[in-house]
């Protein structure tokens, strides 16, 4: 989907300012080289006016300040796996690509702690603290190519959120500019600390509409000693919902609870390998981890939990070629989702795990009433489910009633006492239902906010919330 640019026309002396700014090696304007910058996996593209690569924090604040000056809009890149427009430059402007900034600065395992800049890869950072017995517990699906600043820009979690947290629980500081060119520094080295606001966890989640991350420090949590992962078939989403809430309501917090509702099965099972009954209608994965002398306890526990009237089986994962083969399932989705239709609009939204049930059931009442085909999966452990509308984009009425089947979607979900997204951001694709969610007064203090780190409104402006 394309998006008209809106920005103001570089002259050859600006140009000669950003070239200044950050050197020209790290400066690209001819459009074709500056194409391929202008998307992310919402499918929208718009081009950008130039694409600088800075390697430094000191070149991102000279680039802020000289698009300040120009009312230049700003807008920074990880590497486009977001799913929502946030990273798409609709007004033109300038796309800062942090995928030069990759290195991990310091790993200290004594403070449970390492240091990157926000180019570097989930993957890669994994495996270094891994290295010295620790993870960070972020892990999108796309980890393997989604870089550290974009999962702090969107609060991006992934299955483990369930039991060790988002990115805000599991960051303890950045260094950031501002939309003024200013430096700032938030949070501490340590797991306490109190002293002046929390700007850390306020700069997470907000889309690089507040200030440019150029380095954070991140919490570490030590590998478990053991990990186990099951498989519970269900005879309908319903007897899942009810286990996912028996499953929290307990002890022992899994981590990971994923699951697959019956359109969700049927559609993977030409992707990947899928043993289960036939009779099954959802499917939940289960992962439980800890010190080894208590993990055989912790599963039993987390499988009394899942039992119920629906259940139709519970498998354990033998070796780590059933445990890869279990999650090759759940990651065949995308792309099986990808052939099902020629569109998908893809929603992640939450409500509360209590409230799982009442959801479901709106979704199929939706889906009856519009014709429009619902395929659900996600993070059943946290309430946050990933809501896929398919339909035909050549097919206008089909179009009108996905639209019609969004807006309802997001109401029910209000209506649960849910939020609009869980973590892939607000973006493009969500701004305008941001009202819907958050009250006038509310938004009004988020404005404010906003003004008092950008003054000249240039960091990624139209994103995140309603437009005025």
């Amino acid at each position: 989907m394309s998006t008209r640019n809106q920005g103001p026309d570089l002259s050859p002396g600006l140009r000669s300012d950003l070239a200044a700014a950050v050197g020209p090696d790290r400066l690209l304007t001819d459009p074709a080289d500056c194409w391929p910058y202008g998307y992310d996996n919402s499918r929208r593209h718009a081009l950008p006016q130039a694409v600088v690569f800075a390697a430094d924090g000191e070149q991102v604040e000279r680039l802020v300040r000289l698009c300040a000056a120009a009312g230049l809009p700003l807008v920074a890149r990880g590497r486009g796996t977001g799913t929502t427009g946030a990273t798409v430059p609709d007004r033109g402007g300038v796309v800062l690509s942090f995928e030069r900034m990759n290195r991990i600065l310091r790993i200290a395992p004594a403070d449970r702690l390492a240091i990157c800049e926000p180019g570097v890869v989930n993957a890669d950072l994994q495996r270094a603290v891994g290295a010295v017995g620790f993870f960070w517990p972020p892990d999108p699906t796309s980890a393997a190519v989604c870089t550290v600043g974009g999962n702090l820009a969107y609060n991006s979690a992934g299955p483990r959120a369930v039991k060790y947290g988002t990115p805000r629980e599991n960051t303890l500081g950045l260094a950031a500019v501002t939309g003024r060119g200013e430096p700032i520094r938030t949070g501490v080295l340590t797991t306490k600390g109190v002293v002046g606001y929390d700007l850390t966890r306020l700069i997470i989640g907000s889309e690089g509409t507040l200030a440019l991350i150029t380095q954070a420090t991140v919490k570490l949590t030590p590998l478990p000693e053991a990990t186990r992962t099951l498989r519970a078939a269900y005879r309908d989403i319903h007897a899942a919902a009810a286990a996912v809430s028996a499953i929290m309501a307990q002890p022992v917090i899994p981590c990971a609870l994923e699951f697959m509702d019956g359109a969700a099965l049927a559609m993977v099972r030409g992707y990947a390998a899928l043993d289960v009954p036939a009779a099954t209608g959802a499917l939940l994965m289960i992962e439980v981890d800890g010190p080894a002398a208590c993990i055989a306890g912790a599963v039993t526990a987390v499988a009394d939990a899942a039992r119920n009237e629906g259940l139709l089986e519970v498998g354990h994962a033998r070796d780590e070629a059933e445990v890869a083969a279990l999650w090759r399932t759940r990651k065949a989705l995308s792309p099986a989702l990808r052939q099902a239709a020629p569109k998908k609009i893809n929603e992640d939204v939450v409500v509360p795990v209590s409230r799982l049930g009442e959801f479901i059931d709106g979704l199929e009442r939706l889906a009856r009433e519009t014709g429009i085909r619902i395929v659900n999966f996600g993070h059943a452990g946290n309430g946050n489910i990933h809501v896929n509308l398919l339909m035909n984009p050549d097919d206008p009425q089909e179009m009108a009633r996905a639209r019609t089947c969004l807006d309802a979607v997001f109401s029910l979900v209000l209506g649960l006492d849910g939020t609009l997204s869980g973590e892939h951001g607000v973006g493009l694709e969500k701004r305008d239902f941001v009202a819907r969610e958050i009250d006038a007064p509310t938004l009004a203090v988020m404005a404010a906010v906003k003004q008092s780190f950008d003054p000249a409104g240039i960091l990624n402006p139209g994103k995140g919330l309603p437009s005025e």
